[in-house]
């Protein structure tokens, strides 16, 4: 992890404008897939965006393959990015995606309580929106017109100190604007569970005890994860005994077993529920 962050470190400019092609509106259904569409991007763009952001950079040779659109170098980005992902993120997945969700959740009652004026005036110190225009103070100075394609909004504690924005033709305007990090995530001290299957396959235990008919699918949903990644902590809970797994139809159904039913049974350290320990920023 640590040499995966310090290629991301190197190729990634800490400040000002990050190349567009890094933030694909395609691949969302996960990590993987999103990489696919990073390295689907053609070389033209690549080398146009990844310039324009080194433009204040020293030049190094793996920045100049990177912005070559060289593929060892964009293998090396691809491999680097998950590495970070899986070893940082991936522990904690679930419960960004329960943050995630309740921040969505907090602005869809501001948009119906308050309006459109009173969901984009409370997003971010830095959004402020004057009907017909929203201004964001970002890494970047321009005046653009809406693509006529809509705005979408994404809260994410990994923006950085500033909004960022993304303009493209036939796409939405996204604006990505800076969250919180859930206030009490699991950690392995904190959680005797979670130390002993991990913080992500405990959580797919703990779901599985909840009422409702889980199925990879829904257990990938409810957890924050892959359907690919699901399946595997489901296989990996089933070796141990913990749980069973029936095909019915197109779907594949996970339950508990005897044994899976005790172990949360003596689990008394569950951490407590996140949602209401965590918001927009005002």
């Amino acid at each position: 992890v640590r040499a995966a962050a310090s290629v991301l470190r190197h190729l990634l400019p800490a400040r000002g404008r990050l190349p567009d092609f890094l933030t694909p509106f395609d691949g969302l259904e996960s990590v993987a897939a999103g990489l696919d569409a990073i390295r689907a991007t053609p070389a033209r763009r690549i080398r146009a965006e990844v310039a324009a952001a080194y433009a204040g950079l020293a030049g190094s040779p793996l920045r100049r393959r990177f912005a070559e659109a060289d593929d060892e170098a964009m293998s090396l980005f691809g491999r680097a990015l998950g590495t970070w992902h899986d070893g940082v993120l991936g522990p904690h997945w679930a419960e960004l995606a329960d943050a995630h969700r309740h921040q969505v959740a907090e602005a869809t009652g501001r948009l119906a309580t308050h309006g459109l004026d009173g969901l984009l005036n409370a997003l971010h110190p830095a959004i402020r929106w004057e009907a017909p225009t929203l201004t964001v103070r970002t890494w970047w100075s321009a005046t653009v017109s809406g693509t006529g394609h809509g705005l979408i909004l994404l809260p994410s504690p990994l923006a950085g100190p500033h909004p960022r924005v993304l303009v493209e033709p036939d796409r939405p305007v996204l604006v990505v604007y800076p969250a919180p990090m859930p206030r009490r995530v699991a950690t392995s001290a904190a959680d005797p569970l979670g130390r002993l299957l991990g913080t992500t396959r405990a959580a797919v235990l703990r779901r599985l005890a909840g009422p409702g008919r889980h199925t990879t699918t829904t257990l990938g949903r409810a957890v924050g994860i892959s359907l690919s990644s699901a399946s595997e902590h489901a296989a990996a809970l089933r070796a141990a005994g913990l749980v069973t797994s029936v095909r019915e139809g197109g779907a594949v159904l996970h339950g508990l077993t005897p044994l899976g039913a005790e172990l949360l049974g003596r689990d008394d350290n569950r951490p407590a529920t996140r949602g209401t320990d965590v918001g927009l920023l005002p």
